[in-house]
């Protein structure tokens, strides 16, 4: 009879784990998509790889079962099982995970990709990180549907000190003109309301293309040296001697005040370009380069 009984508590707790592993509600995702969701995702696929250094850094891992071939960050993602580009992921692979949480981007995941795998059953949610602030969103809505919310509050709240610092020190100080270069065979920038643009305004600069209503306009070389940029910075993941290379490029233009006084930089484009907790290194890193005589204090 205790034996009999034991044996019925195993399978009344079993049944009660299942019935909250499975228990699931309606999100609302940051492009206003309606989802039903997992309470507690246990298999999650990241459509791009600023979501998946958001998920490393809340601390999940046995968690995250696919991501993208550019998921390079950190170093653990590079185990993590590959489910092709962000724009052209590979609808089977991701089937044969299983995943119980898709999560991708609006900018970078195009919707043709987001309803297929919606019309297969899965759960799948867009975040839309616009500017700073919109990390720092994400990054607490992310927190939340996998149920980090004290790690998303730890690393947005360091975040925001740390940006705070640096308009503390920059408010009082000159804005010099910024070109920020985001593309090499044709001359492409940020135009306003980009994460670069927020950074720039945000690091104590002025960027030339601000009031560009197209994210990433094409300037010409007529254009640039007629808005006479202070400072030129430009993003990049290559290596120190095609960075060397990036600056030789503008050494012709004389006439450009950021060439005669030599402030032309390259940045790495993983800490401006991705939507994810690195990108206030690349606000400090740019906050230096604006200002790189008076942020002795970084």
């Amino acid at each position: 009879m205790i034996r009999k009984l034991y044996l019925i508590a195993i399978l009344f707790h079993l049944l009660i784990t299942s019935s909250l592993e499975a228990k699931e509600h309606i999100y609302t995702d940051e492009i206003g998509r309606k989802v039903k969701i997992p309470d507690v995702p246990k298999r999650i696929v990241s459509l791009a790889p600023s979501i998946t250094e958001i998920l490393f850094a809340l601390g999940l891992n046995e968690e995250i079962v696919g991501v993208t071939h550019f998921c390079d960050y950190p170093e653990a993602a590079l185990e993590k099982p590959k489910i092709g580009g962000f724009i052209n992921p590979s609808i089977e692979k991701i089937v044969s995970i299983k995943p119980d949480l898709i999560i991708g981007t609006r900018d970078g995941n195009p919707m043709e990709t987001i309803d297929r795998l919606s019309g297969l059953g899965f759960s799948v949610i867009l975040t839309d990180s616009k500017g700073f602030d919109g990390v720092i969103r994400t990054i607490s809505n992310i927190g939340e549907i996998v149920g980090r919310q004290y790690e998303s509050r730890r690393i947005t709240g360091d975040m925001i000190r740390r940006k705070e610092h640096i308009l503390a020190h920059t408010r009082s100080l000159p804005k010099p003109k910024v070109f920020f270069q985001v593309g090499y065979v044709s001359i492409i920038t940020v135009g306003r309301g980009t994460l670069g643009d927020d950074l720039i305004r945000l690091a104590g600069g002025k960027s030339i293309s601000e009031h560009e209503s197209l994210n990433y306009p094409i300037y010409s070389i007529e254009a640039i040296i007629l808005k006479a940029p202070e400072i030129i910075i430009m993003s990049s993941m290559e290596n120190n001697r095609f960075r060397l290379n990036l600056v030789k490029t503008w050494q012709k233009w004389k006439n450009i005040p950021a060439v005669k006084m030599n402030a032309i930089y390259v940045i790495d484009s993983n800490l401006v370009d991705r939507p994810s907790p690195r990108i206030i290194e690349g606000l400090e890193a740019m906050a230096k380069m604006i200002h790189p005589k008076d942020l002795g204090w970084m």
